[in-house]
């Protein structure tokens, strides 16, 4: 659906930090360029609020990462990540991810939310009704397709890989190892995954560092 993006628009963004990276992963073996993704959702327009949601571990090497978003003008809110018996590992931001664009809506035109999460679909829904524009933007093909349906807008972010990926060899940061990092949401011990790449998703990109 095409949208007109006024620069008056007051804008916020929230970002689903681990949806993307592992989107990212899974989907062409490279990282997010979170600086591109914040160009491009706010499109020019009043930003009020930047948010990235993730996951901290104990050797708190996150610090860089967290350091560098908040000098492009991206707030971090942290959680840290749950070992359950057994050595099962959960980090879940979705609620929290929802109020706090539930909380702010009223002083904003748009809500940008950054994730394919089919889990944010009531969010979206709820926003529409209150008289709030809604984008969503993440990769297509890891995104669900109730939540591109509800959006006022969705940027494939798979369209433009180039724009929004950065190449393996690119990088500007690295922190903790990824097996110290599960998806959002999930067991990895339960349900069988292995994670023995070193990297997490703590990468941050400029417009010069993309795919090439």
């Amino acid at each position: 659906m095409a949208i007109i993006k006024q620069k008056d628009q007051r804008v916020a963004v929230f970002i689903d930090t681990q949806n993307l990276y592992h989107s990212a992963k899974n989907l062409y073996r490279a990282r997010v360029n979170f600086g591109n993704v914040l160009k491009e959702a706010v499109a020019g327009r009043q930003l009020i609020r930047a948010v990235a949601y993730v996951v901290t571990t104990e050797s708190g090497e996150e610090r860089a990462f967290f350091d560098a978003l908040t000098k492009m003008g991206i707030e971090t809110k942290t959680k840290e990540l749950q070992i359950f018996y057994g050595g099962a590992k959960k980090a879940d931001w979705d609620v929290g991810m929802a109020v706090d664009a539930i909380k702010l809506s009223s002083r904003l035109d748009a809500v940008v939310l950054a994730t394919g999460d089919g889990d944010f679909v009531p969010l979206v829904e709820y926003l529409k009704a209150h008289g709030v524009q809604v984008e969503v933007i993440s990769f297509g093909k890891s995104s669900s397709g109730r939540l591109r349906e509800a959006a006022d807008e969705f940027i494939d972010m798979g369209e433009q890989a180039r724009k929004f990926l950065l190449a393996p060899n690119r990088f500007l940061m690295t922190t903790p190892s990824e097996s110290s990092i599960p998806e959002t949401g999930s067991h990895p011990e339960i349900e069988g995954e292995t994670r023995e790449e070193s990297g997490g998703p703590y990468i941050v990109g400029s417009d010069t560092d993309e795919v090439r």
